[in-house]
């Protein structure tokens, strides 16, 4: 599979590139950034930390598309309305690791989902993808007395809050109870709050140093507390699954896709 990555030269795009150069069954298919940014001509395997690869970032997002059978994109939402349009004009799969989608990000994937796989995950690691199921499993098992609070840390850099796989996290839970989780969540308390609302999926953010990703699902009973964990200590996960994934889409029929499919849980 000829792999495609977006944003090549952030964090994230060189774990992608590392993970794309080192895993059988992928060829790197080139990586392109935004106009002018500084990475701009320099070989795609340097920029991993690796050895050269006879392929330059480019920013030519059209141009990767027409090389590559599946694109990773892990850039920015807005990306999102780009890239998707020329997935399904390509016939180019799409895997979406990108946090912050809104509403008409989403529709766009849904249009491009009708000529090609489309892979969207808030997370991409195996084991987050875990906590999501067991979580979905344990807010239908305890049901409503029991409180549920999801906790969340990233480092200072990270630029949207709740992240993406704490809100999934607060689907998966509302979605256990049989609620929708836009009427149950708590995302904000400060000042004279009031007691807590019976039913509420309450959100905290943490922002500091250099933590990778941390989340915690808390569901508090009555003289007992059962905690869900999840914490990843490199972003080399996040990239290995979306290789994975990448992978994963040879041979699939178009439609929207999550790493639940990926990995075989559904």
């Amino acid at each position: 599979m000829r792999i495609g990555i977006t944003g090549c030269a952030g964090r994230m795009g060189r774990m992608l590139l590392q993970a794309v150069l080192t895993t059988p069954g992928a060829s790197l298919a080139g990586g392109i950034e935004r106009p002018g940014h500084p990475a701009l001509g320099e070989d795609v395997g340097t920029l991993a930390g690796r050895a050269p690869v006879q392929l330059a970032v480019g920013s030519d997002a059209d141009a990767l598309f027409t090389a590559a059978d599946v694109v990773i994109d892990f850039s920015a939402p807005a990306a999102v309305m780009t890239n998707a349009p020329l997935a399904a004009a390509h016939g180019t799969a799409l895997v979406v690791g990108t946090t912050g989608l809104g509403v008409t990000h989403r529709e766009a994937l849904l249009a491009a989902a009708q000529a090609v796989p489309v892979v969207v995950a808030a997370n991409m690691s195996v084991g987050v993808n875990l906590l999501l199921g067991l979580t979905r499993r344990v807010a239908g098992i305890l049901g409503p007395d029991w409180d549920i609070e999801i906790v969340e840390m990233h480092h200072r850099h990270k630029v949207d809050a709740p992240s993406g796989t704490a809100l999934a996290l607060g689907e998966v839970a509302a979605a256990g109870r049989g609620v929708s989780l836009e009427e149950a969540a708590v995302r904000r308390r400060d000042g004279h709050t009031g007691e807590r609302p019976a039913g509420a999926i309450g959100f905290a953010t943490l922002r500091g140093g250099d933590v990778v990703g941390e989340h915690t699902v808390i569901f508090a009973g009555e003289g007992e507390r059962l905690e869900l964990t999840h914490k990843a200590g490199s972003r080399a996960i996040f990239a290995a699954g979306a290789v994975r994934a990448a992978l994963w889409c040879e041979g699939r029929a178009p439609g929207v896709y999550g790493m639940p499919d990926v990995l075989g849980l559904n």
